[in-house]
């Protein structure tokens, strides 16, 4: 079983720039995957981001690559989302997600998810 609780959403001027941070906790963190999603209103939750469990590979939406950075730290037990040059299309509720089985950029593929935290962007 693995536990995570997002922060850091808020309000931010399109443009600006906001880091969210997960927290996992229960099975060892290194040794899953780690992904970033987001939930518009009425819309289906989108694949942003993921990293591997060791951290050596990234993969990104088009839509925030070059504006959007996924990394983890073990130590911390905590991965990150820094989302740079916001844009008010990124308003969503962002959810952390972990251990995905099958293809990661599908929602259906991950088995744990947090509580999400919203990110609103305005212009």
């Amino acid at each position: 079983q693995v536990q995570l609780v997002e922060s850091g959403g808020g309000l931010v001027q399109a443009g600006g720039s906001l880091k969210l941070s997960c927290a996992a906790s229960g099975r060892t963190f290194s040794s899953y995957p780690m992904g970033w999603f987001r939930q518009a209103p009425g819309k289906e939750r989108d694949f942003v981001a993921a990293i591997t469990s060791s951290g050596r590979d990234t993969y990104y939406a088009d839509s925030v690559k070059g504006r959007f950075t996924i990394s983890r730290d073990t130590a911390k037990n905590m991965s990150y989302l820094q989302m740079s040059s916001l844009k008010p299309e990124d308003t969503a509720v962002y959810f952390c997600a972990a251990d995905p089985d099958g293809n990661y950029r599908s929602a259906d593929a991950w088995d744990y998810w947090g509580q999400g935290t919203q990110v609103t962007v305005s212009s």
